[in-house]
C-alpha cells in the first residue's frame, strides 16, 4: 500500500515537473511586448534554464549521494517554485534570466533522481505512465497561460498559478518523506529492494562514459531528443510552408504529436510488461520510420498529418523503456551516475539541436525537415543496436563465468 501511495505521489511530482515547460513559449508573444525585448529574446532565457538542467543532471549522482533522494526532490520542487514565482514578480528581462537558474537547476535534479528511483524500484509500466504524466503536465501548462491571457489577464498571473501548484506538491512531499524510506514492491524482480541512496563511492564523469555500451547510451538519448523537440517545434511550420496545409490545422496536428507521445505511453504501461524494455523500444523505433517515410511521401495533404502522428506513437516508449532499463543493463550502484548523464545528453540534444535546423529551414529550405528527423532516427537505431550488443556480449561472459564458477565447484567437491 505504501509503495503505491509513494508512486501516485511521484507521479504527482512528474505532473508537476511538465506543467512549467510551456508556459514560456504560450506566453512570450505577451512577455516580449510587455517587457519590451525583442521576440527572439525567448532563447537566450531558455537556454538559461537548459544550461541549469544540463548541471543539475551532471551532479545528479554526487549530490543524491550525499542528502539521499528525498531530500533532492524537495530541495528541487523548492527551486522550481522559487523559479516560478520569480518569473510572476518579474518586471525586467534580466529578472527572467536571473530566476531561470534556480529553475534550471530543480528541474535537472528532480529530472535525474525521479527516473532512477522508479527504474530502480519499479516495473516498466510503471516507467512509461511516470512520462505519460509529464506529458499532462506539460500539455496542461499552455492551457493554464492561455486562460488568463485570453481573459485579457496578465501572463504572471499564469507563472503564479503554477508557483501555487509547485508549493502545493512541496507541501504533500514534505508530509510524505517517511515513505521514500521503504523499499517498493513492485520492483525489477518483484522482491523488495531499496534504492542505493549513499554509495561510498561515486563515479566521475569520464568513468561513467568509460562503461561499456555507456556511450552508446548518451548519443542515443542525444538523438531521440534532438528528434523528438525538433519535430515538436518544426512540425507546424514544415506542414503550412511546404506541404500547403492550413496554420490552424498544421497547429492541430503538431499538438497531436506531443498528444500521441503522452497516450502512447499510457497503452505501452499495459504491455510493456508482456514485451520487455527491448521489444518495446524495436517496435517505437519501427513506427518512427513509418511514420517519417509518411511524411516524406509526396502525396496528398492527409498523409504527412497521419505521419507526424504515427512519429509521436511510435516516440512514446522509446525514452522511458531507455531509462528503465539501465539499472539491469549498468547496475543499480551505478544507474544514478548513468541517469544523470542520460539527462544531461537528452537537454544538450533538445536544447541545441532545433535551433540548428531552424537556421537550415532559413538558409536553405524547409523541405529538409524530414530528413533531418530521420538523420537523428537513424543514428537512434545503430546506438541502440550497438548498445543491444554490448549487453548481449556482457550477459554472455557473465553466464560463462558462472558455468565455470559452477563447474570448479564441483570439480573440487
Amino acid at each position: 500500500m505504501s509503495s503505491t501511495l509513494l508512486l501516485i505521489i511521484i507521479f504527482i511530482c512528474f505532473i508537476s515537473l511538465g506543467l512549467p515547460d510551456g508556459l514560456l513559449g504560450a506566453g512570450w508573444p505577451s512577455i516580449h511586448l510587455e517587457l519590451n525585448v525583442p521576440l527572439s529574446f525567448a532563447g537566450y532565457v531558455t537556454m538559461i534554464i537548459a544550461g541549469g538542467t544540463i548541471v543539475s543532471s551532471l551532479l545528479s549522482d554526487k549530490i543524491i549521494s550525499k542528502f539521499g533522494t528525498k531530500w533532492i526532490i524537495v530541495i528541487s520542487i523548492a527551486l522550481t517554485a522559487l523559479g516560478l514565482f520569480g518569473f510572476s514578480f518579474s518586471h525586467s528581462y534580466f529578472m527572467l534570466c536571473l530566476f531561470a537558474i534556480p529553475y534550471g537547476l530543480g528541474a535537472g535534479a528532480i529530472d535525474s533522481a525521479l527516473n532512477n528511483y522508479v527504474a530502480v524500484n519499479y516495473k516498466p509500466k510503471q516507467m512509461n505512465w511516470l512520462h505519460s504524466f509529464w506529458g499532462v503536465g506539460a500539455l496542461t501548462g499552455p492551457y493554464v497561460m492561455g486562460a488568463f491571457l485570453n481573459n485579457g489577464q496578465s501572463w504572471t498571473l499564469g507563472y503564479l498559478t503554477i508557483a501555487i501548484v509547485q508549493s502545493v506538491i512541496l507541501i504533500l512531499v514534505l508530509s510524505t518523506l517517511k515513505l521514500w524510506d521503504k523499499p517498493s514492491s513492485l520492483s525489477h524482480d518483484e522482491k523488495p529492494s531499496k534504492t542505493p541512496e549513499k554509495k561510498k563511492k561515486t563515479l566521475s564523469f569520464f568513468q561513467v562514459w568509460g562503461l561499456k555500451g555507456a556511450a552508446f547510451l548518451f548519443i542515443g538519448f542525444f538523438a531521440y531528443c534532438s528528434l523528438e523537440t525538433t519535430a515538436g517545434l518544426w512540425a507546424a511550420s514544415y506542414l503550412t510552408i511546404n506541404r500547403g496545409i492550413s496554420a490552424s490545422l498544421a497547429a492541430t496536428f503538431a499538438s497531436l504529436f506531443y498528444i500521441g507521445i503522452t497516450a502512447g505511453r499510457f497503452a505501452s504501461g499495459f504491455v510493456s510488461g508482456r514485451l520487455g524494455d527491448k521489444l518495446l523500444i524495436r517496435i517505437g523505433l519501427g513506427v518512427m520510420l513509418l511514420g517519417a517515410f509518411l511524411i516524406i511521401i509526396p502525396s496528398n495533404s492527409i498523409t504527412p498529418l497521419i505521419g507526424l502522428v504515427t512519429f509521436g506513437l511510435g516516440c512514446a516508449p522509446i525514452y522511458p523503456a531507455l531509462i528503465h532499463e539501465t539499472p539491469g543493463n549498468f547496475g543499480k550502484e551505478n544507474s544514478q551516475a548513468v541517469i544523470g548523464i542520460q539527462m544531461a545528453s537528452a537537454y544538450v540534444g533538445s536544447t541545441f539541436m532545433p535551433p540548428v535546423f531552424g537556421y537550415i529551414a532559413e538558409y536553405v529550405d524547409i523541405l529538409y525537415f524530414p530528413y533531418y528527423l530521420l538523420f537523428f532516427l537513424v543514428l537512434l537505431v545503430i546506438m541502440v543496436e550497438l548498445l543491444n550488443g554490448v549487453m548481449k556480449k556482457k550477459e554472455v561472459s557473465r553466464r560463462g563465468h558462472k558455468s565455470r564458477r559452477g563447474l570448479l565447484r564441483y570439480l573440487s567437491f
